[in-house]
């Protein structure tokens, strides 16, 4: 395959699992709801930072990312 070709694959490849993510992340009600995720709540403003969240999709994240170079890599 050419770069360009695989450029675009890849891209495509991105937004259709980043679609499926959106999709699916409503229906996961813990998400966002973690223990360590900061929530305030005034009259009528609310301030959410997933911080506990972004921590676990970010080691999850790793662990597939780490998992698929070391399958590439053979």
């Amino acid at each position: 395959m050419k770069p360009i070709s695989w450029f675009f694959f890849l891209f495509g490849f991105f937004f259709l699992l980043l679609g499926v993510v959106f999709s699916l992340a409503g229906k996961i009600k813990w998400l966002g709801q973690l223990p360590g995720d900061i929530i305030i709540r005034k009259e009528n403003f609310t301030f959410v930072f997933p911080l506990a969240t972004c921590l676990l999709l970010s080691l999850g994240l790793s662990l597939v990312l780490w998992l698929v170079s070391k399958l590439l890599a053979r």
